[in-house]
C-alpha cells in the first residue's frame, strides 16, 4: 500500500464533496503557494522540495486500500469515492525553479486545474515545501557563514526517518557539500561522508588500536576523531599511527575556536601541515560565523539544519487566487482577513536586476500585462513543471537535484552584499505588485 493520497487533511476531501453537491467542484481554478513573510525575519528564502513534490504527485492515487479506508470510516460520499478512484492530476503546474530564492508574496507554485483536482494537493504541496524550504533556509545561511569551507549534513538522528532524507537533499541544494545519510545518496546522488564515532574508539583496547583499524580500512586520508579522551594526546597518537600525511582530524567538544587553534599548532609542529581540521558539536550559522578566524577546514552540522535553525517551517500557504464563473469569465479571488490578506489573480513573477544585482521582486497580474512585457523587466522566475498532467522529468531525481543546486548558487550571487547578514532584518529586496 502506498498511502501518498491519504497524506491529506480530511477537509480537502469534505470540501470537494460539498462542492460536488453545489455544482462548483469542477470549476477551472488557480491555486498559488506563497509565504506572507520570511521566517525569523531572515533576508531571503530558498525554494526546496519541488522535485520531491513532483515525485509524490506521480504516485498520488487512491487505490483499493485508500478507498476502503475512506468508505469504512465514512469520510466522503459514494459519489466522491467513485471520482477519487479515477483521480489523476490533469492540469498544469508552474513555479519557481527549485533552488531559486523567494521573498514575501512570491508566487512560488501555481497549480491550475479544476477546483477538485487542485485543492486535494494542498496538504501534499505544503508539507513538502514548508519543511524542505525551512531546511534550505537554514542551510544557505550556514554555507554563507562558512565562507567557502565545506559544510556536511549529519542530522539524520535528529529527525524522523523520511524527514532526515528530505533534509539531506534540501541542505545539499542550498550548498552543503555532503551528507551522512545513505538513503539520500542512493536516491539523489548526493555525496556521502562518515568515518567513526566515539563508540568505535571505546570498543578497542587503546586509542592507537582504534586509529590503526580505521586507517587500515579507510586509508591514511581518513579523518580521525581525536577527542574521546585527551585531545592533545589524541592528536599525537593519530600522527604516530598515521604519519604526517593523515587526511584530517575531527573535534567534537570543547571551546572549538580555542581547541582548533591549539590543534592546528600541534599538527604543524608534528609535521602534519596538510592535515585538515573538521569541527562538529551542535553547530549553527552563528557558531560557524564565530569560527571564521579559526583554522577550521570543514564543518559538520546536525540538529540545527534539520530543524530549520529556529524556524522549522517556512510558513507557506496554498490559496485559491482565481476561478471561472458559470459564464466562463475568470474572477480573481482573495482573503481579506486581518494579517492574512492575499492578492487575487494569476500572476507572473520576475526578478529585476541592475548590473547583475537583484533590486526588486516584481509580481504582475497576467491579466493586466502580457507575459513577455513582464519578463522584459527582469529575469523570469516561474518555469513549467507539469503540463496537462505530464511531469517535466528534468526536475526529478539526481539530475533535478543538481539543477536546483546550480540554480541556488546562481541566485545567491545576484543578491546585494547586505543580504547575507545573519541579524534579523527586512527582506533583501522588496516585493512589488504591479
Amino acid at each position: 500500500m502506498t498511502d501518498t493520497a491519504l497524506m491529506t487533511d480530511r477537509y480537502e476531501l469534505t470540501m470537494i464533496d460539498a462542492a460536488m453537491r453545489s455544482g462548483t467542484a469542477f470549476r477551472p481554478s488557480v491555486f498559488e503557494v506563497f509565504a506572507r513573510r520570511l521566517p525569523g525575519a531572515r533576508r531571503y528564502g530558498v525554494v526546496a522540495g519541488t522535485g520531491r513534490f513532483l515525485e509524490r504527485l506521480a504516485e498520488f492515487r487512491f487505490g483499493d486500500a485508500e478507498l476502503t479506508y475512506l468508505r469504512e470510516h465514512r469520510v466522503v460520499s459514494p459519489e466522491l469515492l467513485e471520482w477519487l478512484a479515477a483521480y489523476r492530476f490533469s492540469g498544469d503546474i508552474r513555479g519557481y525553479a527549485e533552488g531559486e530564492l523567494y521573498f514575501p508574496g512570491s508566487p512560488i507554485l501555481v497549480v491550475e486545474g479544476t477546483f477538485a483536482e487542485a485543492v486535494v494537493l494542498e496538504t501534499l504541496a505544503l508539507s513538502v515545501l514548508n519543511y524542505d524550504s525551512a531546511v534550505a533556509n537554514a542551510a544557505t545561511r550556514m554555507t554563507r557563514a562558512a565562507k567557502g569551507r565545506p559544510v556536511a549534513e549529519m542530522g539524520s538522528r535528529r529527525a524522523s526517518e523520511e524527514a532526515a532524507v528530505a533534509a539531506a537533499r534540501a541542505a545539499y541544494i542550498a550548498g552543503f557539500s555532503a551528507t551522512s545519510n545513505l538513503a539520500a545518496g542512493a536516491r539523489w546522488g548526493i555525496p556521502t561522508m562518515g568515518t567513526a564515532a566515539h563508540s568505535f574508539t571505546l570498543l578497542h583496547d587503546s586509542e592507537a588500536d582504534a586509529f590503526q583499524a580505521q586507517i587500515q580500512t579507510l586509508g591514511v586520508g581518513t579523518t580521525l576523531l581525536v577527542d574521546t579522551f585527551d585531545i592533545e594526546q589524541g592528536i599525537r597518537t593519530a600522527i604516530e599511527v598515521a604519519g604526517p600525511r593523515l587526511g584530517g582530524i575531527r573535534l567534537d567538544s570543547g571551546d572549538l575556536a580555542e581547541v582548533a587553534g591549539e590543534a592546528r599548532a600541534l599538527l604543524d609542529s608534528l609535521g602534519a601541515t596538510e592535515t585538515r581540521i573538521t569541527v562538529t558539536s551542535d553547530l549553527d550559522e552563528y557558531a560557524i560565523a564565530g569560527l571564521q578566524a579559526s583554522p577550521v577546514d570543514a564543518y559538520g552540522v546536525g540538529t540545527s539544519v534539520v530543524t530549520g535553525s529556529g524556524a522549522p517551517a517556512a510558513g507557506m500557504v496554498y490559496k485559491l487566487v482565481a476561478r471561472q464563473g458559470d459564464d466562463g469569465a475568470w474572477v480573481g479571488v482573495a482573503k481579506h482577513s486581518e494579517n492574512k490578506a492575499s492578492k487575487g489573480g494569476e500572476k507572473v513573477a520576475v526578478r529585476t536586476l541592475e548590473q547583475g544585482v537583484a533590486v526588486e521582486e516584481t509580481v504582475v497580474l497576467s491579466d493586466d500585462v502580457a507575459p513577455d512585457e513582464a519578463i522584459a523587466r527582469g529575469r523570469e522566475l516561474q518555469v513549467p513543471l507539469v503540463r496537462e498532467g505530464e511531469i517535466d522529468e528534468r526536475w526529478l531525481g539526481a539530475g533535478g537535484v543538481e539543477l536546483a543546486r546550480e540554480r541556488h548558487a546562481a541566485s545567491v550571487e545576484e543578491l546585494p552584499v547586505d543580504a547575507h547578514r545573519l541579524a534579523r532584518g527586512e527582506p533583501a529586496i522588496p516585493t512589488v505588485f504591479r
